[in-house]
């Protein structure tokens, strides 16, 4: 090669496409410095080196979710996401003509080698971020690393984000955002070991690197799926006795719930006789009540009972289905025959001190 011409390197040229790939493969093997190391430095500026070559290209990030997109409400998920990069070389320019001189065309040659690297993307910082309350990113998980990012090698291991999605999201398609960070290089100049001058290690190369920010969509689903809340509670509980509580129970989601049966589980000092009732066939938005026979304690505290609910169901599948735990707030009161013994009680009581701070006092007396 006695002379570089000053044009773009087209590689749709067969011979040149060639020896394009001859010089990548020689850059991976190039023993010059690291970018790790070359980075510890100030590149310097422009007037000490020398542009031979502008290169065309950058990283290409892009974001892959490995495994099931679709979750349940309620669900704690994990998201394994896997980063690839997909950045193409689109060709070199000459910029300096060196004419039949060996020594620059050796040098353009090299600047070529690591031209050749501006696609590598270099420290991608990246989390993710839900614009919804319906889904929150556990933060323990959050705020990803790589060092870099090769086009056509992927990770050794995705990125692994945990998801909690509330009981009340709707079904349907969201969508999550993955912003990411990084820096790859911008351009390369050979400095003929003229980084003396200014203090600096000799150095064939100097790098001048660019920061570069991307946001990636991923997309999840929530299944839709019958669900189900306590609209309405009629009745009240009186201590040592027997009584019934009328509970309205209403499918708020998007499926029908086949054979729903309904139930409560009570703790002392409540009991009762039977803790489930049949509801039926719930198509959304529908709504059926239900009785239950609570008992109290005659001993019972006077307050509002938060009774435990759940329903027991078929869904789409065939399959027995339960629905979240539902609270019932039911009141207690007192019973009229617990007032009287309670003020008998405290009669008597008053009565005792009055008799015995008396005698104290006679006693003393005498």
């Amino acid at each position: 090669m006695s002379r570089i011409q000053n044009n773009t390197i087209n590689f749709r040229r067969p011979l040149v496409f060639l020896s394009l790939i001859s010089l990548i493969l020689l850059a991976t093997l190039f023993s010059g410095m690291s970018t790790a190391q070359s980075k510890e430095y100030i590149p310097p500026t422009y007037e000490y080196t020398t542009n031979y070559y502008r290169g065309y290209g950058m990283p290409d990030i892009h974001a892959s979710v490995v495994g099931d997109t679709h979750f349940e409400r309620g669900e704690t998920a994990t998201l394994n996401v896997i980063l690839s990069n997909r950045g193409i070389l689109h060709g070199f320019k000459s910029v300096t003509d060196v004419e039949g001189d060996k020594a620059e065309q050796a040098l353009a040659m090299k600047e070529l080698e690591y031209e050749t690297k501006r696609t590598i993307a270099y420290g991608i910082k990246t989390r993710l971020v839900s614009p919804t309350d319906y889904i929150e990113i556990d933060s323990s998980t959050n705020g990803q690393a790589l060092e870099k990012l090769v086009p056509g090698d992927l990770p050794s291991r995705p990125m692994t984000f945990t998801i909690e999605i509330s009981d009340d999201a709707p079904a349907g398609d969201y969508v999550l955002f993955l912003p990411v960070s990084y820096e790859y290089q911008e351009d390369v100049r050979m400095t003929g070991g003229r980084t003396i001058q200014l203090g600096l290690p000799e150095m064939d190369h100097a790098t001048y690197y660019n920061n570069s920010n991307k946001t990636l969509q991923i997309p999840i689903h929530i299944e839709k799926a019958a669900q189900f809340e306590v609209v309405d509670v009629a009745g009240d509980l009186v201590a040592g006795e027997d009584r019934v509580i009328q509970v309205t129970y209403r499918n708020v989601g998007e499926l029908t719930a086949d054979g729903a049966l309904a139930r409560v589980v009570v703790m002392d000092p409540l009991s009762t006789g039977s803790s489930t009732a049949l509801l039926g066939t719930l198509e959304p938005g529908e709504e059926h009540t239900v009785s239950f026979n609570v008992n109290s304690d005659v001993m019972a505290v006077v307050k509002d009972y938060a009774i435990d609910s759940e329903i027991r169901y078929i869904d789409e599948d065939g399959d027995y289905a339960f629905s979240e735990n539902m609270k019932i707030n039911v009141p207690l009161q007192s019973s009229g025959e617990w007032i009287g013994i309670t003020q008998v009680s405290l009669l008597l009581t008053f009565l005792i001190t009055i008799y015995l701070i008396v005698d104290s006092i006679r006693k003393k007396k005498k």
